[in-house]
């Protein structure tokens, strides 16, 4: 994609409807755009100057009219041309800080406006990276962001994993595939000190899940010797890590056999395969029966899928949450712990704590809060953009 500042399309935003853009928000919605004929005329994934209703520049953004959020800043000097040079730049910058905060290449490269690159989600896997081009903007840079990434990573594989909802507001297709190299199965992840597998292109999201790598050190910490139950386990990243704690009995709680079979082979490259038992199953059900069974575990883990995909889900994901708090409560043996984690970015941590509280009173325990986590250092939060700051886990203690 070519840009030029000098003729670059503009749209002006709607008067009286700056101010959020101008304390540095970098989202802007489609009611706050003047969608005049030449705006509704770009093409989706255009480069846009956005000006108030007065003339004064508020920077360069991303442009769809499709979705709600019609404008999405990529730096506030409109001057600035956004070309592969600029890409490099903002991947060194993110490799940089990436390279202070791990001594091993396994982490979050790019996390989208947080790091200044819009609907580009870029995941590292020693040499390979997994892209979610979430934008239609994104999108268009497909072949400017390969080149940066060779010029930054030389990775050996690149991997699209183009199938999240954001591309279906945003109007474009679902798709993986791999754009550079190949893989003959799981590539193995390093975390904490122990060693994991990720299925690049058919596991959940990009394959593993590093946002929680500080809630798992947390949870690890409090394992040893301990009964555990994770649930939602995926590919084992709480147990096996706490397994490798010296936790004495880690159950592995699933409904996908395909995740269980790696957190099984993952088990074993740790030497924990002797402590770590495989359930497959419904959580909430299989939690139920092993409350009829007065199964109690020392550390029981929540991490599930996000149960608020849209604000209309405020109300069901709340009760969600409520009855998952209530259900894993009813299981934590005395003195024992439990994490709760909502990966929602519509669900506050407040109303979020709210249900955990209100289930674990249904459930008839008193817990007290020992920790509040969110994601790790690899995906940092625009300070202007609440929204960024999606992951939250809280740690209770029970009497």
């Amino acid at each position: 994609m070519r840009d030029d500042p000098s003729t670059r399309p503009q749209v002006t935003l709607v008067t009286g409807k700056h101010k959020r853009a101008e304390r540095g928000h970098p989202w802007i919605y489609s009611n706050e755009v003047v969608l005049n004929a030449a705006a509704k005329a770009l093409p989706a994934g255009s480069l846009v100057t956005v000006r108030n209703a007065e003339g004064k520049s508020l920077g360069v953004a991303t442009f769809n009219p499709q979705p709600l959020i019609t404008c999405r800043i990529i730096t506030r000097d409109w001057s600035v041309k956004i070309d592969h040079g600029f890409l490099v730049k903002r991947l060194e910058r993110a490799l940089a800080l990436r390279d202070r905060l791990f001594p091993e290449p396994y982490y979050r490269l790019v996390h989208a406006e947080a790091d200044g690159l819009p609907g580009l989600i870029i995941d590292r896997y020693g040499t390979a990276v997994v892209c979610q081009l979430n934008t239609a903007w994104a999108s268009a840079m497909e072949e400017d962001i390969l080149k940066a990434l060779d010029e930054v990573l030389s990775p050996e594989v690149v991997v699209f994993r183009n199938d999240s909802h954001a591309r279906t507001l945003e109007g474009l297709p679902t798709e993986t595939r791999f754009a550079k190299g190949s893989l003959s199965g799981p590539l193995e992840v390093r975390e904490n000190g122990s060693t994991f597998l990720a299925d690049l292109s058919d596991g959940q999201k990009t394959g593993w899940f590093f946002d929680q790598r500080p809630n798992r050190a947390f949870i690890a910490g409090l394992s040893k010797g301990q009964r555990v139950l994770d649930c939602y386990s995926f590919t084992g990243g709480f147990g096996i890590q706490a397994a490798v704690a010296g936790a004495a009995e880690v159950t592995l709680l699933d409904r996908s056999e395909p995740a269980l079979a790696l957190a099984k082979r993952a088990a074993e490259l740790n030497g924990v395969a002797d402590r770590c038992k495989i359930l497959r199953g419904e959580v909430f059900e299989t939690l139920e029966k092993l409350a009829e069974g007065k199964e109690r575990f020392d550390v029981v883990i929540l991490d599930p899928p996000a149960f608020v995909k849209s604000k209309k889900d405020l109300g069901p994901g709340s009760r969600g949450y409520r009855k998952m708090a209530r259900l894993g409560a009813a299981l934590v043996a005395k003195q024992g712990v439990m994490l709760a984690a909502s990966c929602s970015h519509n669900m506050p941590l407040d109303l979020f704590a709210e249900a955990v509280r209100h289930g674990i009173d249904d459930a008839g325990r008193v817990g007290r809060i020992l920790y509040t986590g969110y994601a790790g250092p690899d995906h940092p939060v625009h300070p202007a953009l609440p929204e960024s700051a999606y992951l939250k886990a809280q740690v209770l203690a029970f009497d």
